[in-house]
């Protein structure tokens, strides 16, 4: 490691949320604590009922800590950005991390390109460390940028493995209420799309993922399912809208899970054809260009 990567790097802070996985946060922030950029961290628990926020306070007083009395879901996130001042913020779940010199790697990106939103890295699975899936889509991403990107374009992003830029974030909104959990990234990424900010999948900017084994596989399929369909109704002219629904039900499975996920986006219909904002053609374009990719991507399959 050289002398400048070694140096902390205040440009920026980590984000990270949690819930009733009190050994996984502690891990994840031991490691957070370990880098050599040493970000500012703030994790956000929401509504553990296992200990975690004392457990926290106990072993990792350094972090700042949010201790929510409810599960915010994504919405812990856009709580601890009001925390933090730094220009980029890196989001990190409780079941990944990120590999020393990530983050500032990220930075120098993000400070050589001012249009630049967001950078997603590249993830390896543990244990062992091999290609995430979705690696592969990443690199061979079909959505055209402008020349000036230090890597692929992307239509949307992945929170747990992405940095961004703190003034677009807030400009947006963060992430929306209504989803809560589960998909919530592509409306986000719709939308700063649309106020003119670039996503970028950047190799070198490394994270690691061991999925947690402590959820509820069947509701992140419902909520996943469900946000996918609101997304597309809020964002995507009439045409797409209807093309891409009959895609993203035909790839689901026909089970219980499906149904109460279909149950729930036509509950929440009347909100969404209020809300409803069709993207400009620039951005459209975009996410017509991933049509292929996501109706036969291994790594994007409504399954549990």
């Amino acid at each position: 490691m050289t002398e400048t990567a070694a140096r902390p790097d205040d440009r920026v802070a980590v984000v990270m949320i949690t819930h009733n996985r009190r050994e996984e946060a502690l891990l994840a922030l031991a490691r957070l604590r370990e880098l050599p950029e040493a970000p500012h961290v703030v994790v956000v628990d929401n509504g553990s009922a296992d200990g975690t926020a004392e457990a926290i306070r106990a072993q990792h007083p350094w972090a700042q800590l949010v201790a929510s009395p409810v599960n915010l879901g994504a919405v812990g996130r856009n709580v601890a950005m009001e925390r933090v001042d730094t220009p980029y913020v890196a989001f990190c779940d409780d079941d990944t991390w990120w590999e020393p010199g990530a983050l500032r790697r990220a930075a120098d990106a993000l400070e050589a390109h001012p249009r630049l939103g967001v950078v997603t890295g590249r993830i390896l699975v543990e244990p062992g460390g091999r290609e995430d899936a979705i690696n592969a889509e990443l690199l061979h991403s079909p959505v055209e940028g402008p020349d000036w990107l230090p890597g692929p374009a992307l239509g949307s992003f992945l929170a747990g493995a992405s940095v961004v830029r703190a003034e677009a974030f807030r400009g947006v909104g963060g992430f929306s209420e209504r989803l809560w959990l589960g998909g919530e990234e592509e409306l986000l990424a719709a939308d700063l799309a649309t106020a003119g900010w670039e996503l970028v999948h950047l190799p070198e900017v490394v994270v690691h993922h061991q999925a947690s084994t402590v959820r509820d596989p069947h509701l992140r399929r419902r909520h996943g399912l469900r946000n996918t369909l609101w997304f597309i109704w809020l964002r995507r002219p009439l045409r797409a809208a209807l093309r891409r629904s009959r895609d993203v039900l035909a790839g689901a499975p026909r089970d219980r899970v499906t149904a109460l996920a279909l149950l729930d986006a036509v509950r929440g219909a009347p909100w969404v054809l209020r809300e409803r904002r069709p993207l400009p053609e620039r951005v459209e374009r975009r996410f017509l260009a991933l049509e292929d990719s996501q109706r036969t991507s291994a790594a994007r399959r409504y399954v549990s």
